[in-house]
């Protein structure tokens, strides 16, 4: 197995409305996944992080009233690729999502890794 000298930053990348008609109760579950996620990362030694916990407090700030709408446009998916930018690689969780395959898409056009799972991670040693 491969280990990481130093923790790793990765970016969570599923669904946020994918498949969920919008459903604010469905978009928080599909958080919750990412968030979840995160904190395994966390406790094995690493850094996870979602563009949604940075996303959501500036679409709030910014007055967003629905998702799509233009300060959704405008903040949404443009946070998640500069977070990328600094992260070292992407873990693909949870079902279809274009927004997630787009993250996939630009970890691997930077050269950064991708995990489709957790297990596919390097240990820390």
């Amino acid at each position: 197995m491969k280990t990481a000298d130093r923790p790793l930053m990765i970016l969570v990348a599923g669904p946020y409305r994918s498949g969920t008609g919008d459903d604010p109760h469905k978009m928080e579950a599909n958080v919750r996944a990412m968030t979840e996620t995160a904190l395994t990362l966390f406790r094995a030694g690493h850094l996870g992080v979602t563009g949604e916990a940075l996303a959501l407090p500036l679409l709030e700030a910014a007055g967003s009233a629905r998702p799509g709408d233009a300060a959704y446009e405008e903040i949404f998916h443009p946070v998640a690729e500069r977070l990328l930018s600094r992260c070292d690689g992407v873990l693909r969780i949870g079902g279809a999502s274009e927004g997630a395959d787009r993250m996939v898409a630009r970890a691997r056009a930077q050269g950064k890794a991708v995990y489709t799972g957790l297990d596919e991670i390097p240990a820390r040693r």
